[in-house]
């Protein structure tokens, strides 16, 4: 297993790919520009990608391609903006906007490399489009079902009552028994931005308690516009169900049976309580699903590691970063 991470890399490349609906995506390519390719999925959703995610992957091998989904990040319109309408920011367009990015670059096949909602994203898209992944390499699995958003709104409030008590306090009264993302969104979506931004800190708030092992605070939750448009999304899409069957990345697991797969998984990890990665890993074949002790949802040296030794494991022998 690698020591750690690879050291820090710039772009060679990026732009804004026009996806319709008014969205322009930021995307970015690191590495060897004639190297495997790999598609880093971020999380949230909402969250945009960070340059630590270029770090998992040999940059002399590899051809990293990094992008920001719709209404995050440096993409545009940004979900910050009450104006920023998010009828068009559905799974089923992430889906068209990862496709048409993939033939905007002239990639025939890449790596899927997804964390929590960005594992989500992949698993839909390996399942619609598994002639156009070779591999895949997820982490904090989430498979997008409402039981898994269910646990993580309502559910903890067990394991941390006095957090999930302020949290559940967010909402007015009448809605606290109801669909607590639902009633997040309305607030976030209030005239009035004291109101907005109270819904957006309290949100952030709770997703913060939740992650108890992680190493320090989340630096982005203190940006006012990261809050706004992370919580903004998030709440869009776990009161849609992320427009997905329940269950359904499971029940359809079979069509992955041809790509091979890495989940990397913390044993601290509080979505483990439903069981997803076990679920997911007895249902794809060809998957190999590796436990991390002593780590949650925020990520460890150990999880680096594991990942590194992943994408290791899948680098072909391309030789020295081409020029």
């Amino acid at each position: 297993m690698a020591a750690s991470v690879y050291p820090a890399i710039e772009p060679f490349e990026h732009g804004m790919l026009d996806v319709g609906d008014g969205n322009r995506v930021y995307w970015e390519i690191c590495g060897n520009p004639h190297g495997k390719p790999a598609v880093v999925l971020h999380g949230g959703p909402g969250s945009g990608c960070t340059p630590a995610w270029r770090r998992d992957f040999n940059p002399d091998i590899y051809r990293i391609v990094l992008f920001d989904q719709r209404g995050c990040g440096r993409s545009t319109p940004h979900a910050s903006d009450p104006g920023t309408d998010l009828r068009s920011n559905t799974t089923h367009h992430l889906i068209a906007d990862l496709e048409l990015l993939r033939a905007h670059l002239a990639i025939d096949r890449w790596l899927l490399y997804g964390g929590s909602w960005g594992s989500v994203l992949g698993l839909v898209y390996a399942e619609r489009y598994p002639n156009r992944v070779s591999e895949m390499v997820l982490l904090s699995l989430a498979t997008g079902r409402r039981v898994e958003t269910d646990l993580l709104t309502r559910g903890l409030g067990q394991l941390f009552p006095e957090a999930w008590a302020r949290f559940r306090d967010g909402v007015p009264a009448a809605e606290r028994d109801a669909d607590l993302a639902d009633a997040y969104h309305r607030r976030l979506s209030n005239v009035d931005p004291v109101v907005r931004e109270e819904a957006a800190r309290a949100w952030c708030d709770w997703e913060e308690a939740i992650v108890p092992t992680s190493r320090r605070p989340n630096p982005r939750f203190e940006d006012p516009a990261f809050r706004m448009a992370f919580a903004r999304i998030v709440t869009h899409y776990w009161r849609n169900g992320s427009w997905l069957e329940e269950g359904i990345v499971l029940k359809e697991a079979g069509r992955l049976a041809d790509i091979p797969g890495v989940i990397v998984q913390g044993s601290l990890d509080l979505s483990n309580l439903l069981g997803t990665p076990w679920d997911l890993a007895h249902a794809w074949p060809g998957c190999q699903l590796v436990i991390i002790d002593n780590t949650g949802h925020g990520g460890s040296a150990d999880m680096n590691s594991a990942l590194v030794a992943a994408t290791d494991r899948f680098a072909p022998h391309l030789g020295r970063r081409g020029h």
